[in-house]
C-alpha cells in the first residue's frame, strides 16, 4: 500500500465571530432584507425580500425568498425557503411568460412577481430546519418547531413539533404540551444579549430552566 499523508487541516475559514452586524459570505447574494444582530449568511446563499431576526443563521448555498424568520433560527445547509411557482394554469409554464427581459421578449411580468412576494413563508424562533429541506410558500412554522432533512413542508407546523418526510408529516412533539407552553410563555429569545449569556447555564437543563422562569409543576415537567 502506498503511504497515507496525515493531513492536519487544509483550506481552513478563519474562525467567525459574530457582533451587532451580520456576518455575510463574500460570494452571498442579498437583495432587499433586513437582519438583526449576530446574524450569519453561509456561502453562495441567496436572500431575498426577507427579514432575518437576531441569532439566526443560514448555512450554505440555501435560498431565501420572502420570509418572515425569527430569532435563534437554525437553518442548515442548502435549505430552500419560498421556491416560486410556475404560471401552471397557464397555456406556457415556461420563463419566456414572465422573464420576458431575459428572451428579448417584452417587460417582465412585474405582477407576478408582487403575487409571490405576497406568498410569504414565517418561520418561528428557535426553530431547527434540517439539511436540504423546502419549505413552500406561505408556509408557517412555529416556534420551537424542527424540520428534518430533506422534508418538503407544504402545511403549516405547530410549535415545538417535529416534522419530516415528502410531505413533510409530524414525528412527534418535541416537549409535552405543558413544557412547549411554559417555554414559549418564558420566550426566552427575547432576552437582551447580557441576560442571554447570563442564564446560558440555565437554558442547557430543562429542569432548571422550569423551575427559576416558568414555575412548572414538577408532575408536568
Amino acid at each position: 500500500m502506498a503511504d497515507l499523508f496525515h493531513i492536519e487541516s487544509m483550506n481552513l475559514p478563519p474562525p467567525v465571530r459574530l457582533g451587532k452586524e451580520p456576518v455575510i459570505a463574500p460570494d452571498a447574494i442579498i437583495r432587499a432584507s433586513r437582519f438583526g444582530a449576530y446574524t450569519e449568511v453561509g456561502a453562495s446563499t441567496r436572500i431575498e425580500h426577507s427579514v432575518f431576526g437576531d441569532y439566526s443563521y443560514i448555512g450554505h448555498h440555501g435560498d431565501v425568498m420572502a420570509a418572515d424568520i425569527g430569532k435563534f433560527a437554525n437553518i442548515a445547509s442548502m435549505v430552500r425557503i419560498n421556491p416560486g411557482f410556475h404560471p401552471t394554469e397557464r397555456p406556457c409554464q415556461h420563463h419566456i411568460l414572465y422573464r420576458g427581459s431575459m428572451y428579448g421578449a417584452g417587460d417582465d411580468d412585474a405582477e407576478l412577481f408582487h403575487w409571490r412576494r405576497l406568498q410569504r413563508v414565517t418561520i418561528g424562533h428557535d426553530t431547527w430546519i434540517g439539511h436540504g429541506a423546502v419549505i413552500m410558500p406561505g408556509v408557517t412554522i412555529g416556534n420551537g418547531a424542527v424540520v428534518g432533512s430533506g422534508s418538503i413542508v407544504t402545511r403549516d407546523v405547530p410549535p415545538y413539533m417535529i416534522v419530516a418526510g415528502s410531505p413533510a408529516r409530524p414525528i412527534r412533539p418535541r416537549f409535552p404540551a405543558a413544557v412547549a407552553k411554559a417555554v414559549e410563555q418564558v420566550a426566552w429569545w427575547d432576552w437582551d444579549h447580557d441576560t442571554l449569556v447570563a442564564r446560558l447555564d440555565d437554558l442547557r437543563d430543562m429542569r432548571r430552566f422550569l423551575a427559576k422562569y416558568a414555575a412548572l409543576p414538577d408532575s408536568e415537567q
